[in-house]
């Protein structure tokens, strides 16, 4: 069948969405939007007040019976304020959208809010078609996905993140037995994706003042946090040999060093943390990552060493019947089969898959071709991801008797 997909209101729906700032610990009103749509459609709306100033939406187009449920999960929180000074005179990095060329541009039309707008368009072209499914469709917009974590005096709504909305969505109601999650992939099928585990290594060391510390130099706890450094170094390169995911290596980053005080640097630091970001492969269990992590801190003289961000990854049978409906669909709308992947990024998939809920990651591009205009999405992109979320509603859900 045609499923007619409307590129003016698809658009529409983007520029509302991408004009409505939802920084991380502030996606109501983002939520909002997503609701009021969702409710235009006569789909029944769930509101998840995931806490002050943060909710989820959950909407159920309800099928006629005897068909899975479908999930297109998005998240509508962003990875940047727009306010950030590096980010000042980028016009993809504000959460003002607007179209040139025929693209999008604006803060998170990439990540995600053109997959969530999407969702959306591919509901009301079926809709209009008058395509009745024997399974239930439910887009969930979702807030807290970015990978942030409260840390030290980082505390607050902002730094909730990792899968926050999502943790709280499949505990109220946010079930399925499949779900199509539209981060950028490039229309890459990705069947995984790598989780993290985040590390903190402390050095300690005498908080005195400049005039009498002379000859004390090598008690500095940022010095003696130089040795501790080469030696991650030195280290890091075995963790991503370990955890490779068959042909895809393993990756590792030194996150942040914090120590001292810059508004009075006439007193030595009294500690200095060093923070990595370890990636961990879907087929590691969190608790053996945490422990040769570990292992390797406590081997440090003189370090404390904290984990405390745990984000497992996620993997998905690539025999699942999603896979095939996805595969199908994108090689119709787009004339050529679909490419597979592995990310070393995060997802939501880790708490749906770990709910029972098998996740691809499907959607278009990163976004970010030229890095002087920030975040933009084609809009062919877009109207032709659009269609085949719509496809594979048919395909999953299944057409009700006398439902075309």
């Amino acid at each position: 069948m045609t499923v007619a997909i409307d590129g003016r209101r698809l658009v529409e729906l983007a520029l509302r969405l991408v004009s409505t700032p939802s920084f991380t610990g502030s996606e109501e009103a983002c939520a909002g939007v997503l609701a009021e749509e969702l409710r235009s459609l006569d789909v029944q709306v769930q509101w998840q007040q995931v806490e002050e100033g943060r909710a989820n939406v959950l909407g159920t187009w309800a099928g006629a019976g005897g068909g899975p449920t479908l999930m297109f999960n998005g998240h509508l929180d962003t990875s940047y304020s727009g306010r950030e000074p590096w980010l000042a005179g980028i016009p993809g990095f504000r959460a003002q959208g607007f179209e040139r060329d025929g693209r999008v541009y604006g803060l998170g039309i990439s990540n995600m809010k053109g997959a969530v707008a999407c969702y959306v368009e591919a509901l009301r072209a079926l809709h209009d078609a008058g395509v009745r499914l024997r399974g239930d469709i439910v887009v969930a917009g979702v807030c807290g996905e970015i990978e942030k974590a409260q840390q030290g005096d980082a505390q607050g709504a902002e730094f909730r993140g990792y899968a926050a909305g999502s943790r709280y969505l499949v505990g109220h109601g946010g079930a399925a037995d499949m779900c199509v999650l539209g981060e950028p992939t490039e229309n890459k099928l990705v069947l995984a994706h790598f989780g993290a585990l985040w590390l903190r290594l402390t050095v300690r060391g005498p908080f005195v003042h400049t005039a009498f510390s002379s000859g004390r130099l090598t008690e500095n706890s940022i010095v003696k946090m130089r040795s501790v450094l080469d030696r991650a170094l030195e280290w890091l390169p075995a963790w991503e040999e370990e955890m490779s995911y068959g042909e895809i290596r393993g990756v590792a980053n030194i996150g942040a060093i914090q120590g001292g005080f810059g508004w009075r640097a006439s007193r030595t630091p009294h500690a200095t943390d060093l923070f990595l970001d370890l990636r961990v492969p879907p087929d590691v269990p969190m608790a053996e990552a945490r422990r040769r992590a570990l292992d390797w801190a406590r081997s440090l003289p003189d370090v404390e060493a904290e984990v405390y961000v745990t984000a497992p990854g996620a993997e998905i049978s690539a025999e699942h019947p999603l896979v095939a409906a996805l595969s199908d669909a994108h090689e119709k709308v787009f004339g050529a089969p679909a490419e597979r992947d592995v990310t070393r990024w995060f997802s939501d998939a880790s708490v749906l898959s770990r709910y029972g809920i098998p996740t691809v990651n499907y959607g278009t591009s990163s976004g970010l071709p030229d890095a002087e205009l920030g975040e933009n999405l084609a809009i062919e992109g877009l109207v032709k991801t659009a269609e085949v979320y719509a496809r594979t509603a048919i395909a999953v859900c299944g057409v009700a008797e006398g439902g075309m």
